[in-house]
């Protein structure tokens, strides 16, 4: 048995040690909001934060996690209210295909956290994750309308 937090919620999954954490969440919590897209921690869409850090939850085995604290896009908004990088996604019409966009968001979220108010320069540098629509410039408006937030 491997134990961990989701969300704030204490998870203990007896799995192979060495299981992918994206697929932990997604098939054994229940949690699809993280999603699968290259499988290689390229693309960025399976990002979650581990201690409050983003990471590519395709590369991490879940033995890697054992005690410590996960948060997915599922537990990103608190007491019924959105995060302000996911109400800044909606007020600036970023999705578009949207397959991207929770990773996108955690990678967000997270940048915000470490840099309050990133330059365009730092949120390049920073968001490395891939959208195949180019929602870029809307991802870099978005981070900004959220930092002032």
């Amino acid at each position: 048995m491997i134990a961990f937090s989701v969300n704030g919620k204490a998870q203990s999954i007896d799995a192979d040690p060495t299981t992918p954490l994206l697929w932990i969440l997604r098939e054994q919590v229940g949690l699809t909001g993280t999603k699968y897209g290259c499988g290689i921690a390229q693309c960025g869409a399976c990002t979650v934060h581990l201690e409050g850090a983003p990471v590519r939850s395709c590369s991490i085995p879940v033995a890697a996690v054992a005690g410590r604290s996960i948060t997915t896009i599922e537990g990103l908004a608190k007491d019924n209210k959105l995060h302000k990088v996911q109400q800044a996604w909606l007020d600036h019409q970023v999705p578009q295909c949207g397959y991207c966009q929770s990773g996108m968001i955690m990678a967000a979220a997270a940048l915000l956290n470490q840099i309050p108010k990133p330059t365009d320069a730092q949120i390049d540098d920073n968001i490395t994750n891939i959208c195949r629509c180019g929602t870029f410039q809307q991802v870099r408006q978005a981070i900004h309308a959220a930092a002032a937030a």
